[in-house]
């Protein structure tokens, strides 16, 4: 796997009950963070309902084209935790009880009926993530990382993982709101933007108060450039009010 390649990632959110807008995705924001810490960019996000052939065709997609995906939901007990055999089936491999993952759902003193001998299959190959919340575990196979939906759960599970994900350069940013509409900051960023290739600058519009604006965000590897070039948009924007982000 190239440097380049190895340092991007796709988060690839399973789930109905986020297509349907009755539960609101909390994981996104905590890997993106997260992950900018470890130098690797979050490249591209999905949501992809409960269905096998759905998540395991954009589950192949994204393995193809980035170093790492995570995925998040559907590796619990009931009819529509389908993530596992989805999985499975995009590497082509078999869906197995794992011993090591069976005996830690026993252990911690519930009886290991159907349902939760389901938590115990992942396919042929993977590897358990570690699970300190609730003990049911994740898993890794390839560079696809698999996580649980709930984001106390998510969040334990990235944690161990991230001990073997190769850390580079952090990710750091800098920000500014600017109550000004976008068009008539465009021209000024544009040129910034063109003078400084090594870092990313992002315009992120607002509805406030009645006012409009634009959160400013520059993101880059280099700590020193980030605030200099952050300093130079504030500089660039005097006149208007500008002011750390809320």
């Amino acid at each position: 796997m190239s440097d380049t390649l190895q340092a991007t990632a796709a988060v690839l959110i399973i789930g109905n009950e986020i297509l349907s807008g009755k539960t609101q995705d909390a994981n996104l924001r905590f890997l993106g963070t997260e992950l900018a810490k470890l130098g690797i960019k979050l490249a591209e996000a999905r949501v992809v309902r409960d269905e096998h052939d759905a998540i395991a065709r954009h589950l192949n997609e994204l393995r193809s084209t980035y170093g790492y995906v995570f995925t998040t939901g559907g590796i619990g007990p009931t009819h529509d935790d389908i993530t596992a055999e989805a999985v499975a089936q995009a590497f082509g491999a078999e869906l197995v009880v794992d011993e090591e993952a069976a005996r830690r759902l026993q252990h911690h003193g519930r009886t290991l009926n159907e349902a939760r001998l389901k938590m115990a299959r992942i396919p042929a190959g993977a590897s358990l993530v570690d699970n300190p919340v609730s003990h049911a575990p994740g898993f890794h196979i390839g560079n696809v990382f698999v996580f649980a939906g709930i984001p106390s759960v998510a969040a334990a599970m990235f944690e161990v993982a991230a001990r073997h994900l190769p850390k580079g350069d952090a990710i750091h940013s800098a920000s500014l709101d600017v109550f000004a509409r976008e068009s008539d900051i465009a021209a000024p960023l544009a040129g910034i933007a063109a003078a400084h290739p090594k870092v990313e600058i992002g315009s992120y519009p607002f509805s406030r108060n009645g006012r409009f604006g634009a959160n400013l965000v520059v993101r880059g590897t280099d700590p020193e450039l980030v605030h200099r070039v952050a300093a130079e948009i504030r500089s660039a924007l005097a006149g208007l009010d500008t002011r750390a982000p809320d």
